[in-house]
């Protein structure tokens, strides 16, 4: 499925053929199974991933084993625990697959070389940090300042092919609420 990952670059950026291969020859494709870590907390995020096919989470869990999903990564989304990559430290987040999926990944050390050797690359990867640096504070203006039932459709709005393909614990988890919470907003969402 590098395939996907190569589609995504052309949309973005222009590669020569040798900085495609160059690219290519530094990946490794990796398939996961339903419910297989990508990355387990603690240990050290050492790979970019993108995802060329399915849906990953990155998530933490609590000290009452109560989980709490950060990200949700499909088709030509990135995911990784952004601290233990810019660290070296151990990641506070598991990393698993929602469903049958496959990444192309790139070690930190493959992934800085490609930056400063492709000046496009670098900067389609700025661009992809200004954009998620930007979700991320929307998401956390959304969590602080709409209700339950708000933060729900706001979910479905900006994510309606999600909802279809997740499971509604997770998704209950994404938006900090417990599953029991999010059945009784998708009920007075029916009953309107």
């Amino acid at each position: 499925m590098y395939e996907v990952f190569q589609k995504y670059m052309d949309s973005k950026i222009q590669l020569c053929q040798e900085q495609s291969d160059w690219i290519r020859s530094l990946s490794l494709v990796r398939k996961l199974r339903k419910h297989q870590f990508l990355l387990q907390a603690g240990d050290v995020c050492k790979q970019h991933a993108f995802v060329s096919k399915g849906c990953l989470r990155s998530y933490s869990v609590d000290s009452d084993g109560v989980e709490h999903t950060v990200k949700f990564a499909v088709e030509n989304w990135w995911i990784g625990d952004r601290n233990s990559l810019m660290t070296g430290e151990p990641a506070m987040l598991n990393i698993d697959a929602v469903e049958d999926s496959e990444v192309v990944l790139l070690s930190t050390k493959n992934f800085d070389l490609i930056c400063q050797k492709i000046p496009a690359f670098n900067d389609m990867v700025n661009n992809l940090l200004q954009s998620a640096y930007n979700a991320s504070q929307n998401r956390i203006l959304a969590n602080i300042s709409l209700s339950a039932i708000e933060k729900y459709e706001h979910f479905l709005q900006r994510y309606p092919d999600l909802a279809l393909r997740i499971p509604q614990g997770m998704i209950a988890s994404y938006l900090g609420m417990s599953p029991e919470t999010l059945s009784r907003v998708r009920n007075q969402i029916m009953s309107r």
